[in-house]
């Protein structure tokens, strides 16, 4: 018989809600890990390119990342793996929902179904950082009007201010992508239909988000002790290997934070639905739409 963890039958509180999350997460791994590895690998090209030049991000001078930029190779690996992020954790997110509704997941069909929803994701992602790159604008115009230490001041202190509101937005669009992928919407409307799902929400959204945050936080510092660790105890002073080591433990810690935040966002929308539009409403979207 199906484990069916999803839709929520009422209203969650906050502690329900990660509650329903983890619970979804430690059903959906094992499946979702194929989808989540490949997405944080494709992740990894431009660092693959920068290491074939002989380059490493982490050990590039500012000067020379900004070259970097007028690069079209870097751009384009860039640009590969951005869509391949966004293709790939659109299927992670069917895959994880097919499981927790009971329907029965076939291999390939959520690749299919993100292909053909891509563009409107694309779009979703698209807007949503251009719409905190202009909250984040104004600070950009401090470090540039100011000079040494007094501009540089001023336009951290305007970005630490100036990400309240970038936050605020990311967070009323915070379920756009995944009401586009589970609804008959298009993606202008999901973002719609997500800011109306999220309105008086703002604190419960940002506790549940904020734990969500800690949780892969402590995960990140309990791998990263461990690889260097292990770094340190088999490289014996070998630079590429400790990279290499790292560089694994990051694809590592990267696949399975992925089905978390999969596991966290479907646990948000399942409430907000029910808290805004009643059971019905949450018993709608118990089959995603197929474009």
């Amino acid at each position: 018989m199906a484990n069916i963890l999803y839709p929520p039958a009422r209203p969650l509180s906050v502690g329900e809600v990660l509650d329903l999350a983890f619970r979804m997460f430690g059903a959906t791994l094992v499946k979702c890990l194929p989808y989540s590895f490949a997405a944080v690998i494709i992740g990894q090209l431009p660092n693959l390119r920068d290491l074939l030049h002989g380059q490493n991000a982490l050990l590039m001078q500012p000067d020379a990342q900004i070259r970097r930029l007028h690069d079209p190779s870097w751009l384009f690996m860039e640009l590969v793996a951005g869509c391949g992020i966004v293709l790939l954790y659109s299927a992670v997110i069917l895959r994880a929902y097919a499981l927790v509704t009971g329907h029965p997941v076939a291999s390939g069909v959520e690749l299919t179904s993100s292909l053909r929803r891509f563009p409107g994701m694309l779009l979703i992602w698209i807007l949503v950082v251009l719409g905190m790159v202009a909250c984040l604008a104004p600070a950009a115009l401090f470090l540039l009007a100011g000079s040494g230490f007094a501009g540089t001041a001023m336009a951290v202190v305007a970005g630490v201010v100036l990400l309240i509101p970038a936050s605020w937005l990311a967070l009323r669009w915070s379920c756009s992508g995944t009401v586009y992928l589970l609804t008959d919407r298009g993606a202008v409307a999901s973002m719609a239909h997500s800011w109306h799902l999220t309105e008086g929400s703002f604190w419960r959204l940002s506790l549940i988000y904020t734990v969500g945050i800690v949780v892969i936080v402590v995960l990140s510092g309990i791998t990263g002790m461990l690889s260097g660790m292990l770094a340190a105890i088999f490289a014996r002073g070998d630079i590429v290997f400790m990279m290499g080591v790292i560089t694994a433990v990051a694809v590592l810690l990267g696949a399975i934070s992925t089905p978390f935040y999969v596991a966290l966002a479907l646990a948000v929308l399942g409430d907000l639905s029910v808290r805004k539009e009643g059971s019905d409403l949450a018993e709608r979207i118990s089959s995603p739409a197929t474009p």
